[in-house]
């Protein structure tokens, strides 16, 4: 035995023990599982570099995929909807409309994909060791939170070569919409995490319904398109108020906000401040209960792996 490893034995024989319960919760940290997982919040970061490192390994372009996959989606979409399919007609500076819609919506798509398989990627060090499992849905949420930068970097280039951008007090709807698209993403990503690891059709069934999500949002059209729909089949009203409750439909208005200059109130449901409120309520409602799902679920994670 070196002398390194020997330090490393005569730390951890000072280190004192701690007691862990049936639902993975340390009796002796404080701040509960908030203030444990901030203790091992260099864990995390590794993670996170972890994650972005093994998304590209052994390509030759790295992380300019990050820029390269969105960039291409946006294309396709802008051409084929907008162009053929005349979706960019009504919709002035479509171009930005569409990219700022992309990209908030590619970030809930990656984190709660990623946060779905994160327990069954790292099954290794749940059987192995113990740590917080909320670390590793947390992991895979900070590295969508990366590739979400580098988007919105190149989102904002864009809207200034093409003078897009709306008013500086308009572009304030950035932070309430990424903290709706937080809090949703880390409730359904907890959720779904620990149910995959016990019915792994989860994972799929997940990327089938992020594919719809798409669609149930203002994406690709705007939200004058769905009141024109309501108006022609003369659906109910309530209708409407149930389209807009979807939180991603309420954030990527809010984003268009934020960075599409050339929208008007028509373009906007009512009260979509409070909308995005109530939203958010019920968002952090539902961290906590995916949260104690997830914790009454843990405990048999290593054998289910």
């Amino acid at each position: 035995m070196n002398s390194e490893s020997a330090e490393r034995y005569a730390r951890l024989a000072h280190q004192p023990f701690e007691l862990v319960d049936a639902r993975g919760k340390r009796s002796s940290t404080r701040g509960g599982k908030v203030g444990e997982i901030f203790g091992r919040r260099d864990l995390l970061n590794l993670l996170v570099r972890r994650d972005l490192q093994a998304r590209y390994r052994d390509s030759f372009l790295g992380f300019l995929w990050t820029v390269i996959r969105p960039l291409i989606q946006f294309l396709m979409y802008f051409i084929v909807l907008g162009q053929f399919l005349r979706a960019a007609e009504g919709i002035d500076n479509f171009a930005i409309y569409l990219f700022s819609g992309l990209t908030l919506y590619a970030f809930f798509s990656d984190m709660v994909f990623g946060a779905t398989g994160s327990i069954l990627q790292n099954g290794g060090l749940v059987k192995k060791i113990y740590l917080p499992r909320e670390i590793f849905p947390l992991a895979s949420i900070g590295g969508a939170g990366f590739m979400f930068l580098v988007q919105l970097g190149v989102l904002v280039v864009a809207a200034i070569i093409f003078r897009a951008l709306p008013d500086p007090v308009m572009m304030l709807w950035f932070f309430p919409s990424i903290i709706l698209i937080l809090i949703w993403g880390l409730a359904v990503g907890l959720l779904l995490s620990a149910l995959n690891v016990y019915l792994r059709d989860i994972q799929y069934l997940t990327e089938v319904v992020l594919m719809l999500a798409m669609w149930g949002a203002p994406v690709v059209y705007s939200w004058g398109m769905v009141q024109d729909v309501v108006n022609r089949f003369s659906l109910p009203s309530w209708f409407l108020d149930l389209y807009a409750a979807n939180p991603l439909t309420l954030a990527v208005l809010g984003f268009h906000r934020a960075f599409w200059g050339a929208g008007t109130t028509a373009d906007y449901p009512p009260e979509l401040g409070l909308r995005m409120l109530v939203a958010g309520a019920i968002g952090l409602a539902l961290v906590f209960v995916s949260h104690r799902v997830f914790t009454r679920m843990q405990g048999n994670f290593a054998q289910e792996l």
